[in-house]
């Protein structure tokens, strides 16, 4: 069930709500069970047969956490250290088995020439986010930050709908607390105007923007995947139109989540804030997928030691963090490469501050025309890096990389959507995001945010009759777009 369907729409989500709000006017428990019921139902609305695997998961993950919290509380480090490594294996292994074992055994039949096969492996939908959520999980509980142990509550917390397909990636500690208010339980009619703006705002931008990129995108994609030549100008085209629907795609679809959630009461983490804004990598990847981002940072970079053990060993752990990330988001050397440019990407960022710092340059002070400059540099990089994202094979992102460089001659035939490329850049570049107008009632849980210039201050959204006609307008426009429904793009990971 997508979150852009009639059935979704019309029939799931006010179902859903109504009687959550109804069974917690009586008990918190049924509220908070028949919440949880209507995710699983969400869930196996895509495949039944993958409920199983799901709560199997739920169900040993819980136990292994109860587990590691008792090993903490009586300080036996070595079962709680072994309990962990288990738990994470299993994780790992259940992940590794869907999503990777038939990319490894086909890396491994063309090093050494074998033919091994094991047949086609279906892909559980979401398996990467629970999987990374109930991982925090296990390794929070052996910190004993984990104290609240409703089995409800946790069932809710890995399978809670609006986040359980493409995220955000959350932590045990920002949800369990909320599930818990007695606040959440009674209908705030504020939080629900808040939630159906963030949604309304969403699904415009995956339908009516990011979903128009399609078909400037998909031929000069599948051209170079089946071998046929693609010119300069067609490679560069290409290249920003996906820039530009990936962007949309996933911030409509984190602003419907944090909608979704908003309107039972409940905020999730804040997961895409304006990166194409960023001057430099290093901010980028604050901005982008940030709940990926700080778990990467958490639980891989600085376990393996960070920037704790010296220069070259913290460039090490870039590369590693970010060629597993790369992997993490799909099985292709795809998307090694793309985590391998962006590992370099960093590298060079902190060799860059370095240099900076040992000329005496202050880094936290900026003219606007280096902002301009590193603005630009990134963005190039960015839209680089994200041709062997979208990429179906290594050989048709290697032919579109190198169009792009110029490498198969400066060839201008093809069609470039310079106009329409121009209209959203000026949406990403110049117009505040929905955080921004949306920031005097926090739709997400806190972070630091920038104040809104006074330019822009006549956009700060209230609970008024403009901004509900206008959020009517803006959902009904999308709505009517229903025969086009696709698939968000992160769905696929």
């Amino acid at each position: 069930m997508l979150f852009n369907s009639y059935e979704f729409v019309f029939l799931f989500l006010p179902t859903t709500l109504l009687v959550f709000f109804k069974l917690g006017q009586y008990s918190r428990r049924l509220a908070a069970g028949w919440l949880a019921a209507a995710s699983l139902f969400f869930y196996g609305w895509w495949n039944p047969l993958f409920l199983g695997l799901l709560l199997s998961s739920i169900v040993f993950n819980y136990s292994v956490g109860a587990a590691l919290v008792r090993a903490h509380d009586r300080q036996r480090e070595a079962g709680k250290y072994w309990t962990l490594c288990c738990g994470v294996v299993a994780n790992l292994a259940l992940l590794g088995y869907f999503k990777y074992f038939n990319f490894f055994l086909a890396s491994f039949n063309t090093a050494w020439g074998t033919q091994y096969e094991v047949g086609a492996i279906v892909l559980p939908l979401g398996i990467s986010f629970f999987t990374f959520t109930q991982i925090a999980f296990l390794v929070d509980a052996s910190r004993g930050l984990v104290r609240e142990f409703n089995f409800i509550h946790y069932v809710l917390f890995v399978t809670y709908f609006p986040h359980l397909i493409a995220g955000p990636v959350l932590h045990h500690k920002e949800m369990m607390p909320q599930f818990d208010k007695p606040q959440t339980y009674r209908l705030n009619y504020e939080s629900l105007a808040v939630g159906l703006t963030l949604f309304s705002f969403g699904l415009f931008k995956k339908v009516m923007l990011a979903d128009e990129m399609i078909k400037y995108v998909k031929p000069v994609f599948d051209a170079a995947a089946q071998g046929h030549a693609v010119s300069f100008k067609e490679s560069w085209g290409a290249a920003f139109s996906y820039t530009l629907q990936l962007y949309f795609d996933f911030s409509g679809y984190s602003d419907m989540a944090i909608g979704l959630s908003r309107m039972f009461g409940v905020k999730l983490p804040l997961n895409f804030n304006s990166p194409y804004k960023s001057v430099n990598i290093i901010e980028f990847w604050r901005r982008w997928h940030m709940t990926l981002s700080r778990f990467l940072r958490d639980y891989l970079y600085i376990p393996l030691g960070g920037n704790r053990k010296g220069p070259v060993r913290r460039h090490i752990n870039l590369l590693l963090t970010m060629l597993l990330g790369g992997l993490w988001h799909g099985a292709g050397w795809t998307f090694v490469i793309w985590g391998g440019l962006h590992g370099l990407y960093l590298v060079v960022n902190h060799l860059w501050h370095g240099l900076r710092l040992r000329l005496g340059h202050d880094l936290s002070q900026s003219r606007w025309p280096g902002r301009l400059a590193g603005g630009f540099v990134t963005f190039i990089a960015v839209v680089f890096a994200w041709v062997f994202f979208r990429a179906d094979s290594l050989q048709a992102g290697l032919a579109i990389t190198r169009a792009m460089l110029g490498l198969d001659g400066f060839t201008f035939s093809g069609h470039f959507q310079l106009n329409k490329i121009a209209e959203l850049l000026f949406i990403v570049w110049v117009l505040p995001n929905t955080q921004q107008i949306m920031s005097q009632f926090e739709p997400a849980l806190p972070i630091r945010e920038k104040e809104l210039g006074a330019g822009w201050a006549r956009l700060q959204w209230r609970p008024n009759w403009v901004w509900l006609v206008f959020t009517f307008l803006v959902a009904a426009t999308s709505l009517c777009q229903g025969d086009k429904i696709s698939e968000f793009l992160y769905f696929q990971f």
